[in-house]
C-alpha cells in the first residue's frame, strides 16, 4: 500500500493505492478532510461485440450510512440512485469520456461510494477526483490525467472547493474539469453572474486543476500500472475509399445540407442501401457500415461548416432558427407555454400547490431535505420520429430537467412572496437539437403565464464548435441543431437572465477548449439569449401576470403565536380538522407559527383564516363574535364561536325581556351573534347576546 497527501483548498487530500479492492483494474481509496470515497476502475478483458459506441458506466453510490442515517421504506436500504446521484455522475462521465480512446470497445465502469461524509467536504468533488485517480493508475486506455475543481461564491468572493452549506447557499456553483492544458468541462449554476465574473472563477479553477495533475502524475509515477493493449473497431482505410467512390463527397454533401431532419435522414438511408449492396459480399465491412457511414457524415459536414462556413441548414454561423412562442396552449392547468426554434419544439405545464407538496428529499446533504421548485423533463420517442416504449425518465431525461430547473431557480420568488410549491413540466414535442434550452424557454414563459412572479426573464441557448488541426483553426457556432451536435466538437448550452448567467453545462468530444474559445462562446451564448428574449419569448408574455390561474389553488398565509398551534390543532387534531371539514380548505402550520391556507374559494379560505384568528385571540371584553348554538341548559345556551371553542350566554343575557325558557328564543343549530363579557368564576367565557351593539 502506498499513501499519498496534497494539500487542496486547506484541507487534506489523501489517496491510498493498494489498501482496498485490490481486483479492480484501478482504485483509489479517497479522502478529503473526512469525507471518504472508495473509487474505481474496471474493464472488461475484451471489446463488446455489435456495438458502434464506447461503453462507458459511471456510478455515483450514495450509501446513508455515510450520514448516519437508516434508509426509508420497507426494505431499509439504498435502492434507486437519486436524482443527485445521477446528476453527479453525468458530471464525472463528460470530461472523462472524451479521454478514452475513440475506438475502444471493451466495457469500462467507473464506480464511487461514498462510505463518509464531512459536511465541509464535498462527496461529489472526492468522487470526481477519484474516478480520474483510478483511471489514470489503472491499465485502462486513457488520455489523462484531467483534475476536477468547484468554486464558490459567498458575499462576492469565491472559494476554492466551498463545503455544503457555503456551496447550497451562496451565488455560484461551478464545476470545473481539466487536463494539463485545456479545460474540458464545465457545470455551472449562479445567481445571475456576469460573463466576466463567470470566466475569471472558470480559470481560477482551472489554474487549481493544475496542481491536482501534477499530484496525479506523481501517484501515476510510483504506482501506475503500463496500458494494456486493444483490439481497434477504427474503420478500415480501404473501406473508406471505396465508400468515397460509390458515393462521392460532393455527393454525400447534397445529402446532408437540407434543412429538414426528415428529408436529410431520407438521404443517409438510402445512401447506407447503396453501400449495402455493393458490400454484400463483405461481411465485416457489413459490420461496421453504420459508424462508417456516420463518419463520412462527420468528416463532409466539419469540412463544410470549418473551410467553407455553410452550415447544413444554410444559415450563417452566428444565426438562430427561426423561433415561435405562445401561451396558454392547454386550457385549464394553472400555466402553460410552448417554444419552439428550428425543429425543436417543448410545451411547458406549470402546476402550483400548497408547500406540504414539496418533494421531500433523502440524501447525503443534511441541509436541503425539500425540493420547491421542480423541473420535469420528458423525451418521447415520437419527438424524434422513432417507435419505442416509454420507461420512464433515463439519466438524460433527468440531467436536462435538472439544467433547465437550475437555470430558473435564481428568478423564482421567495417563499414569503409566493407560498406555493412549483412544478414545471417540459414534453419534447419535436426535437432536433437543445431540447434543454427550448425548455428554460418554455418554462420562463408557463411560470408568468402560470402568475408566479418571477423576477427577471430567462432564456437559454447552445453553441457549438468544429475545430481544425491547430488550436487558432476553429469556428464557434450559435443555435446548434442536432447534426452539428452529433457531427461538432462542443454543446456549450448557457442560460441567464439580461444581467449574468444562471446555469452553465459544456460538453465537448475532443481534448479541450482553449480560453479563447470559452470566451467566445459565452459571448456569443449572451447576444443570442437577448435576441430569443426580445425578439420572440416577451412577444407572447412580457411580465408575470398578476394574479394566479382561476383553477390554481389560492393560498391565504399568516402567523400565530407558535405558543397557540396546539390549541388550533386540537386534541388528536380534532379542531384543525373540523376546520377542514366546514371549509374544505388545506391548513398547513410550521412550528414557527406560519400558517398556509390553501383552497379555490376565497369566501371559504377567509372564513377559515377567521376561525383560527378567533382560535388564537386572547379572549378580552368588548369583542364581538358570531357562533351556533350547541347546547340547551335551563341556565343558559353555549355557543360555539370556533371549532373547539364555547362560551355561555346566560338565560339573563338572551333577550332584553325577561324570559322563563331558553328555550322560547333559542333551538339548537341557530346562529347567533354575541359579546363577549369575560371569564366567569368557573374560566368560562361569558357572552350576551342582548348587549350586542
Amino acid at each position: 500500500m502506498k499513501t499519498f497527501t496534497m494539500d487542496l483548498a486547506g484541507r487534506t487530500l489523501r489517496v491510498d493505492v493498494g489498501r482496498v479492492a485490490a481486483q479492480a483494474n484501478g482504485a483509489a481509496f479517497m479522502q478529503y478532510g473526512e469525507t471518504t470515497v472508495l473509487s474505481t476502475a474496471t474493464a472488461s478483458e475484451k471489446p463488446r461485440e455489435g456495438i458502434d459506441f464506447f461503453p462507458l458506466s459511471v456510478e455515483f453510490e450514495e450509501k446513508l450510512y455515510a450520514v448516519g442515517k437508516i434508509p426509508g421504506g420497507f426494505n431499509r436500504r439504498e435502492g434507486k440512485a437519486s436524482e443527485n446521484a445521477v446528476l453527479t455522475a453525468r458530471v464525472i462521465d463528460r470530461p472523462m469520456r472524451p479521454l478514452f480512446p475513440k475506438d475502444y470497445r471493451n466495457d469500462v465502469t467507473l464506480n464511487n461510494m461514498v462510505m463518509s461524509v464531512d459536511p465541509a467536504c464535498r462527496p461529489e468533488l472526492v468522487a470526481m477526483l477519484g474516478a480520474a485517480i483510478s483511471t489514470c493508475i489503472s491499465d485502462i486506455p486513457f488520455d489523462g490525467p484531467c483534475a476536477m475543481t468547484q468554486i464558490g461564491m459567498v458575499d462576492g468572493e469565491f472559494i476554492v472547493n466551498p463545503s455544503q452549506e457555503q456551496w447550497d447557499n451562496g451565488d455560484l456553483e461551478l464545476t470545473v474539469a481539466s487536463t494539463s492544458e485545456k479545460v474540458i468541462m464545465i457545470e455551472a449554476g449562479a445567481n445571475e453572474l456576469p460573463e466576466d465574473k463567470m470566466i475569471e472563477a472558470i480559470y481560477m479553477a482551472h489554474d487549481v486543476n493544475q496542481t491536482i495533475i501534477a499530484f496525479i502524475n506523481q501517484i501515476v509515477a510510483e504506482v501506475g500500472k503500463p496500458k494494456h493493449s486493444y483490439t481497434s473497431c477504427a474503420i478500415p482505410e480501404e473501406m473508406f475509399a471505396r465508400m468515397q467512390e460509390i458515393v462521392t463527397p460532393s455527393q454525400m454533401e447534397e445529402a446532408v445540407f437540407t434543412d429538414k431532419k426528415q428529408d436529410r435522414e431520407e438521404n443517409i438511408r438510402t445512401i447506407t442501401e447503396k453501400f449495402e449492396e455493393a458490400f454484400a459480399e463483405q461481411e465485416d465491412w457489413l459490420e461496421v457500415l453504420d459508424e462508417a457511414v456516420y463518419q463520412y457524415q462527420k468528416k463532409t459536414v466539419r469540412k463544410m461548416i470549418l473551410k467553407d462556413h455553410k452550415r447544413p441548414d444554410g444559415r450563417r454561423i452566428d444565426q438562430i432558427r427561426p423561433l415561435a412562442a405562445e401561451v396558454d396552449i392547454i386550457p385549464r392547468v394553472h400555466g402553460s407555454a410552448m417554444f419552439t426554434r428550428g425543429q425543436t419544439q417543448i410545451c411547458d405545464v406549470v402546476t402550483l400547490a400548497p408547500l406540504s407538496e414539496m418533494q421531500r428529499l433523502d440524501g447525503l446533504d443534511e441541509n436541503v431535505t425539500e425540493k420547491r421548485y421542480m423541473h420535469h423533463y420528458n423525451f418521447p420517442s415520437y419527438s424524434v420520429g422513432e417507435t419505442k416504449p416509454s420507461r420512464g425518465p433515463g439519466r438524460r431525461e433527468i440531467g436536462h430537467g435538472a439544467l433547465a430547473e437550475r437555470a430558473l431557480i435564481p428568478v423564482l420568488p421567495s417563499v414569503e412572496e409566493f407560498p406555493y410549491a412549483i412544478r414545471a413540466v417540459s414534453e419534447t414535442f419535436e426535437s432536433n437539437g437543445s431540447t434543454s434550452m427550448a425548455s428554460t424557454c418554455a418554462s420562463c414563459m408557463a411560470l408568468m403565464a402560470a402568475g408566479v412572479p418571477i423576477k427577471k426573464m430567462v432564456a437559454g441557448i447552445s453553441c457549438g464548435l468544429v475545430t481544425g488541426e491547430t488550436d487558432d483553426d476553429y469556428l464557434v457556432l450559435t443555435d446548434i441543431q442536432g447534426l452539428e451536435d452529433f457531427f461538432g466538437d462542443m454543446d456549450f448550452k448557457v442560460t441567464g437572465t439580461k444581467d449574468g448567467i444562471t446555469a452553465i453545462q459544456m460538453d465537448i468530444k475532443i481534448h479541450g477548449l482553449t480560453r479563447p474559445i470559452v470566451e467566445e462562446a459565452i459571448s456569443r451564448a449572451r447576444e443570442a439569449r437577448f435576441f430569443i428574449m426580445d425578439e420572440c419569448m416577451s412577444r407572447a408574455i412580457s411580465e408575470p401576470r398578476p394574479e394566479v390561474s382561476p383553477y390554481a389553488p389560492k393560498i391565504i398565509q399568516i402567523s400565530i403565536d407558535p405558543m397557540k398551534i396546539g390549541d388550533v390543532v386540537g386534541q388528536r387534531g380534532k379542531t384543525i380538522n373540523e376546520i377542514i371539514d366546514r371549509t374544505g380548505v388545506k391548513i398547513d402550520i410550521e412550528d414557527d407559527g406560519s400558517v398556509s391556507i390553501c383552497g379555490t374559494d376565497m369566501d371559504k379560505m377567509n372564513e377559515a383564516v377567521e376561525m383560527i384568528r378567533i382560535i388564537t385571540t386572547d379572549f378580552e371584553k368588548g369583542q364581538i363574535f358570531k357562533g351556533k348554538v350547541v347546547s340547551i341548559k335551563e341556565f343558559g345556551a353555549f355557543i360555539e364561536f370556533a371549532p373547539g371553542k364555547e362560551g355561555m350566554v346566560h338565560i339573563s343575557k338572551i333577550a332584553n325581556k325577561r324570559i322563563d325558557h331558553v328555550e322560547d328564543v333559542l333551538t339548537l343549530g341557530d346562529e347567533v351573534t354575541v359579546v363577549c363579557l369575560g371569564k366567569d368564576k368557573m374560566g368560562r367565557i361569558s357572552f350576551s347576546m342582548k348587549d350586542v351593539k
